[in-house]
C-alpha cells in the first residue's frame, strides 16, 4: 500500500530514501510518481510558509488533483495511507492541516499526532513532548514569531491550535507501557488492536515515543486494522520511516558523496552553502560555519532588499542588486573558497504576520533565482531551511520532481534530479537541526572527497 506524505516543506523525507519528491502535482507529474516502486509519495506542499488561509487553499488545491488523477487511473483513496508530515518541534499548520485533508479524503476513524522525530532527540513521553529532555515550548521552536504555542502537552497543544474546537478531555492517548507491552507479548499487541478497532468519528489520538519499537510496534498493529479501519496521520518524520518499512539504504554515504558533479577535467566542482533559516539554531551554525577558512560568507541585505520589494516597480533595482551579489560570488570562487550565502540574522519587524510570511516568501525566492543563474558553476548545494530549499528547487532549478538517495548524516538527506540541464545532489538541511557543529560537519563531509 502506497503512502502518500503532505509534507509543510521539503526536509521531512529525512528517514527514508529512494522515494520521489514533487514539487507539482500536474497529472503527468503523479502518473510518473505512482509509476514508481517505491511505498512512498511526497508532496512538497511547503504550507509551513503560508498563512492559514493560503495554506488551506493549497492543501484543497493538491486534493482535488490527487482525486481527479484517481478518478481517471480508476483508484480508489481508500488504497492510500495519508501522512501529513509536519514540524517535530510544532510549528506550522499542525491542526488545521489534518483537518482539511480529513475533509477532503476522508471519512478516517482517527487523526494520530506523532511529532517524535528520533532521530533528532524530539521524543515524546506521558503525552508531553519534548527537544533533547526539554519540553519543547520551552525552547526556541515554542516561543516562533509565527507558530508559537504555549504548552507541551499535546493533547492541550492540540486544543490551542484549534481554538477549542478539540476539547483536551477528548483526546485518546497512546503510552508508552501500552506499546511496550505490545512490543513484548501477543496478549498486548492482540489489546493494541482491539484499542485501535474501537476508534470512531476521527477522534484525536496522541502517540507516544522514546524509542524506534514504539513507532514499529503501532505502525504494525495499523496495518493489521487497516483492512476495518482507515486512519489519518499528522507526524515528524520517523514515523514514517516506520510505516514504509523500508530496508537499510543500499547506498552508503560515499556513494551518495559520489554524486557532487565535476568538470571538464573530471575534477569535483566548488560547492555552495545557503543559509535562509531564522532560528537561533541556524544563526549559531552559521558563526561556526564562517570560522573555517575555506570558507567566505557573502551576506544578503535583507533591509535594502524589503525596500527594493515596496517599490512600486522594483526589477531593475533587483537586477542591480543581483549582479553585484553574483560578483562577489565569483571573487569568492576566484579565491577557491566555498561561497556561503546567507541573510541578514536581525529580524524586521513587520505589521501582520502574513506580511512577514509574504516577505520570507520574496526573500527566499529572491535567493533561489539568483542562485539559479550560476548553478551550473558548483557540485553541489547545501540548503538551509525549508522555505530556501523548496524555492530553490522549485523557482531557482524548474523542477517538477526530485529524487531522494538518502541521508549524509541523521536528518540530512541529498536529493537530485533527472534533469539534463542540472545534476548537481542538493543537500536538503532542515532549519531546526542538529547542534551548532552540524553545518561545518556536513560541510566537512561533502568536501571530503574532494
Amino acid at each position: 500500500m502506497k503512502i502518500i506524505i503532505f509534507d509543510d516543506d521539503p526536509t521531512g523525507s529525512q528517514t527514508v530514501y529512494g522515494c520521489p519528491l514533487l514539487l507539482n502535482w500536474d497529472e503527468p507529474t503523479l502518473e510518473r510518481a505512482f509509476a514508481k516502486s517505491s511505498p512512498l509519495i511526497f508532496i512538497l506542499a511547503n504550507t509551513r510558509s503560508l498563512s492559514s488561509v493560503l495554506a488551506v487553499k493549497k492543501t484543497r488545491e493538491i486534493c482535488s488533483s490527487i482525486k481527479k488523477f484517481f478518478l481517471r487511473h480508476g483508484y480508489s483513496k481508500d488504497d492510500y495511507f495519508y501522512i501529513s508530515r509536519g514540524d517535530s518541534t510544532l510549528r506550522g499548520h499542525g491542526v488545521l492541516e489534518p483537518a482539511i485533508l480529513a475533509e477532503e479524503l476522508g471519512p478516517f476513524h482517527a487523526t494520530f499526532h506523532i511529532p517524535a522525530f528520533l532521530e533528532g532527540g524530539r521524543t515524546t513521553e506521558n503525552g508531553i513532548h519534548y527537544l533533547n529532555g526539554i519540553r519543547v515550548h520551552k525552547t526556541d521552536f515554542g516561543r516562533d514569531n509565527i507558530f508559537g504555542f504555549s504548552t507541551s502537552d499535546l493533547a492541550k497543544w492540540i486544543e490551542e491550535k484549534s481554538f477549542g474546537k478539540i476539547k483536551a478531555e477528548n483526546i485518546l492517548h497512546v503510552e508508552i507501557k501500552q506499546l511496550d507491552i505490545a512490543f513484548k507479548n501477543e496478549d498486548g499487541f492482540k489489546s493494541l488492536l482491539s484499542f485501535l478497532s474501537k476508534l470512531e468519528n476521527n477522534i484525536s489520538v496522541v502517540v507516544d515515543a522514546k524509542l524506534p519499537h514504539h513507532l514499529e510496534t503501532l505502525a504494525r498493529a495499523i496495518k493489521v486494522v487497516s483492512k476495518e479501519k482507515r486512519f489519518l496521520f499528522r507526524t515528524a518524520a520517523s514515523f514514517i520511516n516506520s510505516l514504509s518499512e523500508l530496508p537499510p539504504n543500499p547506498k552508503d554515504t560515499a556513494d551518495l558523496l559520489s554524486l557532487k558533479s565535476k568538470n571538464n577535467q573530471f575534477e569535483d566542482k566548488p560547492g555552495l552553502i545557503m543559509v535562509g533559516s531564522h532560528v537561533k539554531l541556524a544563526t549559531d551554525q552559521l558563526e561556526v560555519l564562517l570560522k573555517d577558512n575555506s570558507c567566505e560568507g557573502l551576506e544578503i541585505p535583507v533591509g535594502q532588499l524589503a525596500d527594493i520589494f515596496a517599490l512600486e516597480d522594483c526589477q531593475e533595482e533587483i537586477l542591480e542588486l543581483e549582479g553585484i551579489i553574483l560578483s562577489k560570488i565569483d571573487d569568492i570562487l576566484d579565491i577557491k573558497k566555498v561561497p556561503v550565502l546567507y541573510t541578514t540574522r536581525e529580524e524586521i519587524k513587520f505589521s501582520s504576520y502574513s506580511e512577514r510570511m509574504n516577505f520570507g516568501l520574496e526573500l527566499a525566492e529572491f535567493m533561489a533565482i539568483l542562485v539559479g543563474k550560476i548553478i551550473n558553476k558548483f557540485g553541489y548545494i547545501i540548503c538551509k531551511g525549508g522555505i530556501t530549499t523548496q524555492l530553490l528547487l522549485q523557482k531557482g532549478l524548474n523542477f517538477n520532481q526530485v529524487d531522494l538517495k538518502g541521508q549524509i548524516l541523521p536528518g540530512l538527506s541529498i536529493v537530485t534530479s533527472n534533469s539534463d540541464q542540472y545534476d548537481l545532489p542538493i543537500v536538503t538541511f532542515p532549519g531546526n537541526l542538529g547542534n551548532e557543529k552540524t553545518l561545518l560537519e556536513s560541510y566537512r563531509l561533502m568536501e571530503s572527497n574532494s
